[in-house]
Formats: structure tokens, sequence, C-alpha cells
């Protein structure tokens, strides 16, 4: 996710006037001002009393000084605590606080979206810490997204009146707005299990929350299971698990039947209205359902789930078109997309509009928001009930793009956003039969659909030699582990014993899935690390190509063609990452070439991120020598290295392009550079790739023309012999007995020249294993 290095400080001596709240992003389960702070006398509750012993109130109850950093509190800090007490979480504090303080090790917190769970329990775990003096360590909150994991930490800086980066921070791929101050940390769920590589016993956190349990990412399963062995051996650790109400049986039975704390609704329960499936499209449907609503004029504003970013993008533009045939005194409608791709522009959704404004907001998301980013003014939901998710299959080591119905936990989650103290509306784009004969009980866990090689390195770098000594809430298909193990193990990262070889640790070291990690190894013997490394950061940031405008649409390729390199899409980006960097990151300029100015800046951040990395273990970075015909070679040696396992050949001369490791037939993708070119050549009759998702277009991404002799070279003699019968295998077989019947010749005395040079060439290849 393209965010960029920043962090907000407020002046640390004098705090911000009061704030009318414009601006703010409101945060999961922010409801509408509350009344003023209770008072505690006879005949208070005991959550009343509770409230006035809270640590962060001074003495006798007074609300004075900040105790997490000494500062007098401001009005802003007083007015949002008056809403944080009318969040439905707040009646659980006292129970909470109990059971935190218990002899429990885990504590389960359940309770539906938009409470208040993801900004409040944090804070409380802060209090219970700062009770302690820090002595057991600080508080780390998990996300399974890095999105929320950003937007929540602005929204608890905010409420704790601290700043954001010093007391409150966040930790997300490529970015750690964090300090030696951060007492509270918001994290990706990602970022800390790498943690754990180095720090296993995590010692420097006291308490630890997994928020979201129920979306079943692999690193929070994972961490589910490892936190439990921790708490064995460091008995003072506190593990806060907060998840739906549908998951919680199971997390309570896996978690060894810890006390739950269960969080009532935010009010009546949403009017729910189903609806036959649409024979024109639920895209096309859905846009209708929001004018409509528009029409009616009914206050409050708009939820629409869809199944894809392309879908989020298609319905964003078709509402956009039709609202400016509206009658214009409906007042103006604002369409505001919120996936991962939008970045921090995902804060928009928060902004608060001015009090004599009659804009209606439509946030048109995906599974995002299942349970991230509650907001209390919306009203009504539309819910297509399908999602496009990438589901991994280890027989052919690709994945396939599946259009399937959403969970009946998804679809009750999506609902309850229309709930709270004024009950809105869920209208489903389904019938009810449909939800109850194909929509299945929960979703599935992550881990049963995704790669498990990068999981796998992890956990042997974690000396997790046997997987079956990590504990799963469900656990991963034989067939997958033996995949990724097959995998490691072509890629020379582990040894004869099963465990971590030198080139598997050193790949581990890397924030990258193992094929990428190996071939930014074996450039250190090829010496295209410069380059190697600029390419690695941008096949990890997002594409950098972005659609233009119709009208600009044949000058803007022209452009690009600039930008094109003959050997490959490979060499393509590092080219534009190349030309980006000596364009000093215009954004004029990445306009005129439809390219993402963000994504390229990301990639810049991934690049001194790996270079740090490599200085830090000691690799040797060899000189740029890009533009060379030697330096092409070497790098497409470098890229075999890792990725021998992702090589296809066009069968029929045609663009027929079939995998060697399975039959499936895929073809170059529109952007390609062998199909950009003018005028058009003859396409490569062997490829190497970095993805393919089986889908509607069948497309490989990021290809590169190579040549079987290296392939053959370069490749585990073992892995070729594995590979399923096919022409390919027969011709790359026979090309691998002319090598070995080569070597067995006796070498005989040749006078220097050219054939001299190349057998010289062949000679310094050095093959990493």
């Amino acid at each position: 996710m393209p965010i960029g290095s920043v962090c907000w400080d407020r002046p640390r001596a004098v705090r911000p006037p009061p704030s009318t709240g414009a601006g703010i992003p409101a945060m999961a389960g922010c409801g509408a001002p509350g009344s003023p702070p209770r008072q505690s006398g006879p005949g208070s509750t005991l959550e009343e009393e509770e409230e006035d012993d809270d640590p962060a109130l001074g003495c006798d109850g007074d609300l004075e000084v900040n105790p997490y950093d000494g500062l007098p509190f401001s009005s802003r800090y007083y007015e949002l605590l008056r809403q944080r007490r009318e969040l439905p979480v707040w009646t659980t504090k006292y129970s909470f606080m109990e059971h935190l303080e218990g002899n429990s090790g885990i504590v389960l917190v359940s309770g539906p979206p938009g409470t208040g769970k993801s900004t409040q329990i944090p804070q409380w775990c802060a209090e219970y810490a700062l009770s302690l003096q820090f002595a057991h360590g600080l508080v780390a909150c998990t996300q399974p997204h890095s999105l929320a994991a950003l937007s929540l930490s602005l929204r608890v800086a905010d409420e704790m009146d601290l700043n954001l980066g010093h007391e409150v921070g966040y930790c997300v791929p490529h970015e750690d707005c964090c300090t030696t101050e951060t007492i509270l940390r918001y994290c990706s769920d990602e970022m800390l299990l790498r943690e754990m590589t180095s720090d296993p016993l995590l010692r420097q956190y006291g308490v630890v929350v997994l928020d979201e349990a129920q979306e079943r990412t692999v690193p929070t399963d994972v961490l589910l299971g490892l936190l439990k062995d921790v708490l064995r051996q460091r008995p003072a650790l506190k593990v806060v698990v907060v998840t739906s109400p549908a998951m919680e049986e199971r997390l309570r039975t896996f978690c060894g039947d810890p006390p739950v704390v269960r969080v009532p609704g935010p009010g009546p329960p949403p009017q729910l209205l189903y609806r036959d499936p649409p024979a024109h499209g639920h895209v096309t449907a859905a846009c209708q359902a929001v004018l409509d609503i528009h029409r009616r004029q009914e206050p409050g504003h708009i939820l629409l789930f869809l199944a894809s970013e392309q879908e989020i993008s298609e319905c964003c533009r078709a509402i956009q078109t039709e609202a400016m045939a509206l009658n214009p005194g409906l007042g103006p409608l604002l369409v505001l997309p919120l996936h991962p791709g939008v970045g921090r522009a995902a804060q928009k959704v928060y902004e608060v509009p001015e009090e004599s404004s009659r804009e209606r907001r439509v946030i048109v998301t995906h599974w995002l928001a299942d349970s991230s980013f509650s907001l209390g003014t919306v009203r009504f939901v539309i819910d297509s009930g399908l999602e496009l998710r990438n589901v991994y299959n280890p027989r052919i080591r690709a994945e396939s793009q599946v259009l399937r119905p959403i969970s009946k936990s998804q679809a009750e989650s999506r609902m309850q956003r229309a709930a709270g103290s004024l009950p809105g509306t869920c209208l489903r784009l389904y019938s009810e039969a449909f939800y109850e004969q194909h929509l299945p009980p929960s979703p599935a866990p992550h881990v049963s659909e995704t790669s498990l090689s990068r999981l796998v390195l992890l956990l042997k770098r974690l000396d997790i030699a046997d997987m079956g000594q990590c504990d799963f809430l469900d656990r991963p298909a034989p067939e997958s582990l033996m995949q990724a193990l097959e995998d490691l193990d072509y890629l020379a990262a582990l040894d004869d014993d099963g465990n971590l070889s030198e080139v598997g640790i050193i790949m581990s070291e890397f924030p990258l899935d193992p094929q990428l990690a190996k071939a930014l190894i074996a450039s250190c013997e090829f010496d295209c690390v410069e380059e190697m490394v600029s390419l690695a950061a941008m096949l990890t940031a997002s594409p950098c190509f972005v659609p233009p405008s119709t009208h600009l649409e044949e000058a803007v390729t022209m452009r690009q063609r600039a930008l094109l390199h003959p050997d490959g899409d490979h060499f393509t980006l590092i080219n534009i990452f190349n030309a980006f960097q000596q364009h000093n990151a215009d954004e004029v300029w990445c306009r005129k070439h439809a390219v993402s100015g963000e994504a390229l800046r990301l990639a810049g951040i991934v690049r001194a991120e790996l270079l740090e990395v490599m200085q830090r273990i000691e690799l040797p970075v060899s000189p740029p020598a890009f533009g060379t015909d030697a330096n092409v070679l070497n790098i497409q040696r470098a890229l075999i290295s890792g990725y021998f396992l992702k090589v296809a050949r066009d069968i029929d001369g045609s663009g027929n392009y079939v995998m060697l490791t399975h039959k499936h037939v895929a073809h170059l993708p529109p952007a390609c550079c062998y199909l950009l070119r003018q005028p058009p050549q003859r396409l490569p009759p062997w490829v190497l790739y970095h993805e393919f998702t089986i889908s509607q277009d069948n497309c490989l991404r990021v290809v590169s023309e190579i040549q079987p002799q290296m392939l053959v070279e370069l490749a585990p003699q073992y892995y070729l012999s594995n590979l399923p019968p096919s022409e390919s295998r027969d011709l790359l077989m026979e090309l691998r007995e002319k090598v070995v019947a080569a070597e067995d010749v006796p070498a005989v005395p040749e006078p220097l020249g050219e054939a001299a040079g190349e057998d010289d060439e062949e000679r310094e290849v050095c093959v990493l294993q």
C-alpha cells in the first residue's frame, strides 16, 4: 500500500484550541456527541465510579494532566471523551479491565462492528500497562489491513490527546511511524509476525491485541498459535483477541476457554430488504439503488459493498455520471471509493462536512470494510453479496480469480453497519433463498487459499522445523505444505535435514516472496545488484501504469513506447524507475506517461529498505551497469535463479504460452512490451513471468524473454526431471544432455578469439545453490 513516511506532531507545550471536529477522522465506533461526563456520587453506578477511577484522570477525578506526556488536556480531549462514553463498548470497560488484571493470559472480546472495540480496547490496555509503569512492555494492536492500522492510530492519538508518531504510532509495510516514546503501536499483523523473527517472545510488549481475528488472515491465524506458546514462556504477557460474535465459540475453544467480554450492539437492528438478483448485473443494480435512495431524500450516508476494485471504479464513474443529471435540489452526491489502492485518500470518508451542508456521501467498497472503517452516519447499506478473491492452487502453482458469494457472517456484519440509534436499512441485492442456500456460514481461512512458501520460510526461521508444532485454527492442507517445502527445496533454501540452509536464512531476511528474494541474492553473484534491487522494488509496489484519459490515450501510448525495453517487461520496469528518478519524481512527467507517482515513490522506499537489509547482512552491492549487453544477460541469470518455476513456452508461434509446471495456456498481457513495440516483431518463444492468475483473460504479468539453454544451466537438475511430460520438457532434457556431454569432453586448447570469449563468459556463470 503506497503510504508515505509521515508523522504528525502537535505542539508539545501548547495544546490546540477547541475544534469543531471538521477534518478529524472519526474512526471505528465513533458515535455522535454524547452527554457531559457523568459525575460520581450517591446512587452512581459501578460503571460511573469506574470511570472516575480512570487512570487518565487526575486527582479527585479532575481531568487536568495527561499521564502519558504530563501536559494539560485540551478541550478537544473532553469533547471526544463525551463521545467515547456513548459507545456500546464503554459499558464493558469495568468487566474488561477486571479480566485483564486477572490471572488469565488471554481475554476474548466479542462484539459486532461499529461498537468502538478497535479504538477503546487498545487504550484500556495502555491504561493497564501504565498502571504497571510499563514494567512488562508496551501495547501492540494488530490489524489485518494496513489502511485500518493507519486510520485507527490517527483517531486514537486524537482521543488520547497525544502526538501521532510519538506516544501513539503505527507500523505497516514500508512505513514505521513509531519512536522510542511510543507506548501504543497499531501495526499490521504481518509486521508483528515478522518482528517475531528477531524477538520470538515479543519481550518489548506487555499487551498484544489481535483485532478483527474473524478476518482469518494468514498472519493473524499464525499469531494466534504462536502467542499461545509465548504465553507459556512469558506468563506476564497479556493477549487480547477481538472478534465478531460469529467466531466467538471457535476462538474460545482454541484459546482454552478464556474469559469473554461481550459488547452489545450499536442499537436496534436495521430494516432488512432482499431483492431478486438483477438480470442486468449487480453493479448497475447497485448504482440504481443509490440513485433511488438519493431521490427519496431520506437522510444518511450510503455504504455500498461490491466484489472487486474494478467494480468499485466502474460504479463510482457510473454514479458520478448519473448524478450530474439529477435535480440540483436533491443536494450534492459525493462518491468515495474505499479499497487498499486508494492509500491515504481513504481518510476522506471520515472528513466531517459542514453542518449546513446537504451533501450525501456514498462510500463504495468491498471486503476491506467488512469489519474495519465504521461510520456512525451510515444509514443505508447496499450489499451485492459477492466477492472476487484470488485462490491459490498448489497443484498448478497459480492463483485463480474466483467470483463467489460472501459468507453469512460477512452478510450479517455488513448489515450491522446500518444499525444505530437511528435504525437504517440494509438492501441485499440477492434473494433470501440465495442467502440461505448459497452463502457459507463463515469465510474460508486465508491459509487454505494462499501460497504457503513465504509462511513456511518464516516459520523455519522461527525454528519451527515441523509444521505440526504450530497450532492453527484450521490446519493448512498437506498438499499446500508439501508444495511449499518442495519450492523452498528447489530454491536451495533448505538443507538435507529440512532446516534452513545458509541461503534460506538470508532469504528470510528480506520482506519478499522467496523467489524474488532468491533472485536478489543471486544478483550478488552476477554483478547486477543495483538493477535487481530496483526491479524487486517495482515488483513489490503496486502496478505503476494507470489508465489514461480516452482523448489522451494515443499520445500517452507514444510516450510510453519510449520507456519500453527490447529485452522485456522486467527491464522496462527498471527503465521507468530510473526515468522517474532522473526527472526528480516529477508529477507532470508521471501524468504525461500515465504512471503512478505514488507507486513509484513507494518503490523508492522499498528499494532503500532492501539496500539497508543487504548492507546489514553484508551482501556485496555491485555498481550500476544498466544498458550493457553483459548486464542484460546477468539480470536474466539472476531472474532465472529465482523464477525457473515460472517459465512458459509458445507452443505454436502465435502467442499461446504453456506453463512448464502444468498444462494451462496463457497469453501476453496487452501492456506487454512485445505487443506494444513498433514495428511489430516476433513473439519470444520462451518467457519468464512474474505472476499468472487464471481469470477471464488468462494473461501472464511482467514477461521477459529467456533462452532455454540458460534455464538448463541454472535450474536444479531434479526440478527439470520432475516436470510433467511435455514437448517443452523433452526439449529441455535434450539440451541438458548436450550440456552434460560437452562437460565430459576433455578441454582442447583454442586460439584466442571470439569463441574463447564466449567460453569465458559461460565459465563465469555461478549457480547459487
